[in-house]
Formats: C-alpha cells, sequence, structure tokens
C-alpha cells in the first residue's frame, strides 16, 4: 500500500521503528521537521522569554518523611541530602533566563510517586530531574549515574494509560484520550510518549557531560530502568543518582 502526504512546505523525515508491545505489533514512527522556521504565535503567559513562555523544570527530591531513604555511615539521611540538593538546583535554575524552577517537594514529607508525576503534570513542565544518593553494601562504590525510562517501563505505563483513559483527562499535552477509540488513542500516546523518551535521551547525554566535569560518572551512557517517576507520557523524564551516600 502507497500512502501520500500533502504537505504545505518543504520537510526533513526522519524515522524509526517502535519495538512490539502487549497491545501493537511493529509500528513505523515517520516525524516531519520543516526545514525553514516557521513563526509560532503562544498565547501570552505570565512570564515571556524571547517570545515564549518560560521553560519549567520540575526538581523532584526523592523519598521524605517517613521514607527516608539510603543512610550514611554516620547516619544522615538521603531525603535530606537530595531535598539540600534540589533547592540548590533550583536557585541556579531560576538564575537562566527563560528557566523557572518547581521543587515537587520543599520540606521533609512523604509525597507518593504518581503524586510527583502529577505534580508536574499540573504545572505543565517541560523537564523533570528527580534526585537520589545511591547506597550500595561494597563502600568503595561511587560515582553518579543518570537514569531515563525503559522500554518496558514505557510500554507496561502505556498499557495502563489505555486500560484508565475512560477517567483521565488531560493527559498529553491538553489533549484527552478518554473520547478516543482504542487506535488513536494508541497512536497519540506512542508519539508523545516516544518524543518524550527522545528528548529525555538528549538530555541526558548533556547532563553527563557537565557532571563528569565536576565528579566521577558510574557509567559512561545513560541507563534505562523503569522507575515509576519516569513514566509521564509527556514530559521528558531523568533519574539521578548523584553519588553514594553509603561511602
Amino acid at each position: 500500500e502507497t500512502v501520500v502526504i500533502d504537505l504545505a512546505r518543504e520537510v526533513q523525515a526522519n524515522t524509526f521503528l517502535l519495538e512490539p508491545n502487549d497491545i501493537y505489533g511493529y509500528r513505523l514512527v515517520v516525524d516531519l521537521m520543516p526545514l525553514t522556521t516557521v513563526s509560532i504565535v503562544h498565547r501570552a503567559p505570565e512570564a515571556r522569554v524571547n517570545g515564549g513562555r518560560d521553560l519549567i523544570i520540575a526538581i523532584d527530591a526523592g523519598h521524605g518523611g517517613d521514607d527516608p531513604g539510603a543512610s550514611g555511615p554516620r547516619g544522615v539521611h538521603e531525603k535530606n541530602v537530595v531535598l539540600a540538593v534540589a533547592r540548590r538546583l533550583a536557585t541556579e535554575v531560576a538564575k537562566q533566563p527563560g528557566m523557572r524552577p518547581l521543587l515537587i517537594r520543599d520540606g521533609d514529607y512523604f509525597i507518593s510517586l504518581r503524586d510527583r508525576m502529577r505534580k508536574a503534570h499540573s504545572a505543565k513542565a517541560d523537564l523533570f530531574v528527580s534526585i537520589h544518593a545511591d547506597a550500595f553494601r561494597d563502600s568503595r562504590a561511587s560515582g553518579a549515574t543518570v537514569y531515563m525510562l525503559s522500554q518496558k517501563g514505557a510500554t507496561d505505563e502505556a498499557a495502563r494509560t489505555l486500560a484508565e483513559r475512560e477517567n483521565a483527562s488531560d493527559l498529553l499535552g491538553g489533549v484527552s484520550l478518554s473520547d478516543k477509540d482504542d487506535v488513536l488513542a494508541g497512536v497519540l500516546l506512542d508519539l508523545s510518549q516516544s518524543a518524550a523518551i527522545s528528548s529525555s535521551s538528549v538530555a541526558a547525554g548533556y547532563l553527563i557531560d557537565r557532571i563528569r566535569r565536576v565528579t566521577h560518572i558510574r557509567r559512561d551512557s545513560v541507563q534505562r530502568a523503569p522507575f515509576l517517576v519516569l513514566k509521564s507520557p509527556d514530559i521528558p523524564s531523568l533519574l539521578i543518582e548523584t553519588a553514594y551516600i553509603s561511602n
């Protein structure tokens, strides 16, 4: 079969293949990128930088409250260390033109993993960064690690989202899945999730390059894991194990 797309301007086509999951078989995704810059009209937000709104960086300090996380040899708790790091990072982000920080947790209290995701989504965050401090039984372990969502985690979350979409709204950048049939909802979710994962990978590469300038990197490349806080279908998301609190 042949599919013809009639376009108003010249574009560059990029294609990639999605692996099968529990719902769909192999899928071919085609990204059409304009070769010329197109002016985009935005609604006037509260803060404007270069004609658009500020980028919102959601900074998530892991653990909190009754969940202390890992502990250091002198009893320091991960929840306190990562909150201090998150606050420092928020201060640095606030100094950058066109960027605005959102602290998911700004005190010693517990927030469920899905509520962390929901808070970032409600604020229309452009990037979600979860901060942790690793622990290991061998005190010689050292170095930071950067994680993004694995394909298994993405597939599981897509299946969950589709199964529960009857009670969901505003899931994908303002587009509700609740009134879409199975095929259309699945395609929209795949496209959104693929874009978020692609952006996560690019951001992770920059982050690893920056981190290695100040500390040891345990893994030179981004690692993939099915962490729940990374499963937002429309927000590029990363988790950073800043170091080993146990050494």
